[in-house]
């Protein structure tokens, strides 16, 4: 019996993917990827960002993954981060912040009230670094890793949605304080849920910048103090 080889399945061969499949696991190669991607943001933000979109067409691992899926209207998606995004900070204003006892003013980025010449700077560091940059890191990436660890029962995203809102905080602690800290860990959670049950991270990007563009403009315009005690008085 003779077989005919142009019948027969091209094989890869197997040193093709070693390298993607090392990436994606945690290996030393798949260590040493993830120490590089988190470290990237000490350079340079978003640095992180980057990387990981590099380590996903790297690594073969699918962009939904990390949640980059394309929404059904991209004027819906938009629209409802915005509104979503400028509403929950006007909530974390004016209600959440006040009852945890927060100084109403943002003494770390008080300097950019009334200060028109940082202001363009300022906006695009809040769209491309805030709401882009960090939720890759945080909600793409760190989820994606995190779930390949501990699986994708409602528990497990429960502990990552927890995990990634406290570093979240965490990082925001040595600039804005406590207030910061603890208000970058509510919004953690709360995008982190969101992302957790959709599996979709253009609304949560947009959302984010919209709060922190909200929050610029409540400094800008030096109405912290108004917009804090606008409940609690």
């Amino acid at each position: 019996m003779t077989i005919d080889a142009s019948t027969q399945p091209e094989r890869v061969p197997v040193s093709d993917d070693r390298f993607p499949a090392a990436l994606r696991g945690f290996g030393p190669i798949g260590i040493v990827a993830i120490l590089v991607i988190l470290a990237g943001n000490f350079l340079v933000s978003p640095l992180s960002a980057v990387l990981v979109l590099v380590w996903v067409a790297w690594s073969r691992t699918p962009w939904r993954e990390i949640g980059f899926v394309r929404p059904a209207s991209w004027v819906r998606t938009v629209a409802t981060g915005i509104v979503f995004g400028g509403v929950f900070k006007l909530l974390m204003k004016m209600i959440v912040m006040p009852l945890l006892g927060a100084d109403p003013v943002n003494h770390a980025y008080h300097y950019l009230a009334g200060n028109r010449a940082a202001l363009p700077g300022m906006i695009l560091a809040l769209i491309v670094v805030a709401g882009f940059g960090e939720e890759t890191v945080f909600r793409g990436y760190l989820f994606e890793r995190f779930g390949k660890l501990f699986g994708s029962s409602m528990w497990a995203k429960v502990i990552i949605v927890l995990i990634t809102a406290f570093w979240f905080g965490a990082l925001h602690y040595s600039v804005q304080g406590l207030a910061g800290a603890e208000q970058a860990v509510i919004t953690g959670m709360v995008f982190g849920a969101i992302f957790a049950v959709t599996g979709r991270i253009w609304m949560v990007m947009v959302a984010h910048a919209a709060f922190d563009l909200v929050a610029l403009a409540i400094i800008y315009y030096d109405v912290e103090t108004a917009v804090a005690h606008l409940v609690f008085r």
